[in-house]
């Protein structure tokens, strides 16, 4: 079967085509991706090299990548038309809160007009089941917690959670009116090996082996829902083998939403003494390290809100799976990547 990856260069496509590698899959995977400078391309380019390594070890699973925008109607109609797709897995996006308050156009751009593009290519083209990514933004200033699937999620508090939620709105119209298969998954902080820079697990590490000061958020008194990529890659290679009509033959509208989440919140100071253990551990820093003068406790920044926690039971009762990776180990691995990329 022919399978789709929009943002294939990115930091969960990238990771998922791995796994549908790894997993000897006899498909053709065509991956798409404008490779943007949004961060460092060549962090792009080597999660690119990757899976062409493991492309080379495989004899069953063919890729092919292509350098374009899914804002580009005329490129994803022409791929859809060549390869008459089975499964679309949509991760294509402008990603990032912050920067979705200075800079809206390129949200719109990708992460609604681009959007619309792949469901109307998969309405003139019919697929077996499209995937698309969502957030846990869309829970917006949600106070009840841990967030669930049937919580209102009305309330956006950026402009990335708005298009986000767009996303499902529009799923949700074309599942009803064209039969389409869809399933949005609503991640939760993302993190591990060869991530996002501007994440902060990431970029705390840039700046304390620089020797600048971190900025920790609403005083350290934020929670979040960390969840390693590895958990994230397996959650979403389960779900893109069954539609929701193979889950729930009687359901009217083929369409659901799963949260994927560690479904264990962890305290902001907390993560930032573990990732600074880390790095102590593997000799990015010196042993001697101050690390009280170099963070800076600071209020909430626009966009931001205090917790994320993922209720994980639909993903569990339909898929049998939950991430498990604790955070400690996530981070572990993340700076032994990180040791080994950058020093």
């Amino acid at each position: 079967m022919n399978i789709l990856i929009t943002g294939a260069a990115g930091f969960i496509g990238s990771n998922l085509v791995q796994r549908l590698i790894a997993a000897d899959c006899k498909c053709n995977i065509v991956g798409l991706d404008n490779v943007n400078e949004y961060y460092d391309v060549s962090l792009k380019e080597y999660r690119l090299q990757q899976i062409e390594k493991l492309v080379g070890e495989t004899n069953k699973t063919k890729w092919t990548f292509v350098k374009g925008s899914i804002a580009d109607k005329q490129i994803v109609n022409s791929l859809f038309e060549q390869y008459k797709f089975s499964i679309v897995v949509n991760l294509a996006a402008q990603a990032g809160v912050r920067y979705s308050i200075t800079n809206p156009d390129v949200y719109i751009e990708s992460n609604v007009i681009g959007f619309y593009n792949i469901l109307e290519a998969c309405r003139h083209y019919p697929v077996k089941h499209l995937v698309f990514a969502s957030s846990s933004s869309v829970y917006g200033g949600n106070t009840k917690i841990p967030f669930s699937e049937t919580d209102n999620v009305d309330n956006p508090v950026s402009l990335y959670a708005a298009t986000k939620k767009s996303n499902e709105l529009l799923a949700y119209s074309y599942a009803k009116l064209y039969n389409i298969p869809c399933t949005g998954l609503r991640f939760f902080t993302v993190y591990g090996p060869a991530g996002r820079p501007d994440m902060a697990y990431f970029s705390f590490t840039n700046k304390l082996l620089k020797g600048e000061k971190i900025q920790i958020f609403n005083y350290g008194n934020c929670q979040r829902d960390f969840t390693y990529i590895d958990d994230i890659v397996e959650g979403m290679f389960r779900v893109m083998m069954k539609n929701p009509k193979q889950i729930c033959p009687t359901i009217d509208v083929p369409y659901k939403i799963y949260n994927i989440g560690n479904n264990q919140p962890e305290n902001l100071m907390d993560f930032v003494t573990i990732l600074q253990e880390e790095l102590l551990r593997v000799g990015l820093l010196p042993k001697d390290y101050d690390f009280e003068a170099h963070k800076e406790l600071v209020p909430m920044q626009a966009g931001d809100v205090p917790i994320t926690y993922a209720d994980t039971l639909a993903l569990e009762n339909d898929f049998g799976f939950k991430p498990r990776t604790n955070l400690r180990d996530g981070l572990m691995r993340f700076v032994l990547w990180y040791k080994l990329f950058y020093r």
